[in-house]
């Protein structure tokens, strides 16, 4: 990816992120207000998701910003990484409110609370057209950053509660079965959970510099090894600095090292997706005696 379509599509996601957080940061404060006037655990969940929605949205567009500041002498890779944190913060407060969900739709199976289904359903259907609108935002930018696929999980979240209040409202006025409240909200969390976690691990990989999702390591070793020429292969690197920008670093030891092998390794990387690429060529008898290592 060049750096002007990598500026380009960073701008474009935020403008995304801008309009999203506007939609969601209006709608919190009537949520909020009507789901304690209803006494709805399932609104209140859902206010809880809009809530992580807004933080999640602000700190996405703050590391986007904070991202598109230019390499300096103390942060040589510059500050992209920044979208990766906002990721891994995001997710993890998530997990935590999913979790919480749970334990309050626990207690109010234990004691039910009195629920009133209209202000419940009016919300429910206004914050179901506002989630509507803000995933159709986010979604294109959800596929080529982590920072934008959090953003946009949240917003799902929270559409899918909308529907699970919606859902409620309709069931508690014709039925009476208040159970179905805290049910709907733990069913929020329960889809919330897995899908946070997945993405927890993956900013986790990358802030600790794991090999890319996609990346046979083994196979990659074995492509080096086998190029005309080239005897060993250590020191081996491969790592993301932030979402789609893998890096690779390697030591070869090479009867005849040149340009013509340096060439070839280049396209080796290219081919897994590495596209900044540092390799450093060694005649034999350079390593002897050392022990090569092997750094995913």
């Amino acid at each position: 990816m060049s750096e002007h379509n990598h500026s380009h599509g960073e701008n474009a996601n935020a403008r995304q992120l801008g309009i999203a957080l506007a939609l969601t940061g209006s709608f919190l404060i009537v949520e909020v207000i009507y789901g304690f006037l209803s006494g709805s655990l399932a609104l209140l969940s859902d206010a809880g998701h809009m809530l992580t929605d807004v933080m999640a949205l602000a700190l996405s567009l703050f590391a986007i910003r904070i991202g598109q500041r230019a390499a300096d002498r103390r942060r040589t890779f510059g500050y992209r990484r920044a979208e990766i944190l906002a990721a891994a913060v995001n997710a993890g407060a998530l997990f935590a409110i999913g979790l919480y969900i749970l334990f309050e739709a626990y207690q109010r199976l234990r004691e039910p609370v009195d629920v009133q289904t209209t202000p419940m359903l009016s919300v429910a259907v206004l914050g179901l057209l506002v989630n509507v609108i803000s995933a159709r935002v986010l979604v294109g930018g959800s596929g080529s950053s982590l920072n934008m696929k959090s953003a946009y999980l949240e917003v799902m979240g929270d559409l899918l509660g909308s529907v699970a209040v919606i859902a409620g409202a309709l069931i508690i006025r014709f039925t009476g079965l208040t159970w179905v409240d805290p049910v709907l909200g733990a069913l929020i969390g329960l889809w919330v959970l897995p899908r946070t976690w997945t993405l927890l691990k993956a900013s986790v990989n990358v802030l600790m510099e794991g090999v890319p999702e996609g990346v046979d390591l083994d196979a990659l070793r074995a492509e080096l090894a086998a190029l005309p020429g080239v005897t060993e292969v250590h020191d081996l690197h491969v790592w993301s600095v932030t979402s789609g920008e893998h890096t690779l670093t390697a030591h070869l030891v090479a009867a005849a090292p040149g340009g013509a092998l340096l060439a070839q390794v280049h396209q080796v990387a290219e081919r897994y997706g590495l596209e900044h690429s540092t390799v450093q060529l060694e005649p034999p008898g350079t390593h002897a005696g050392q022990e090569g290592h092997l750094h995913p």
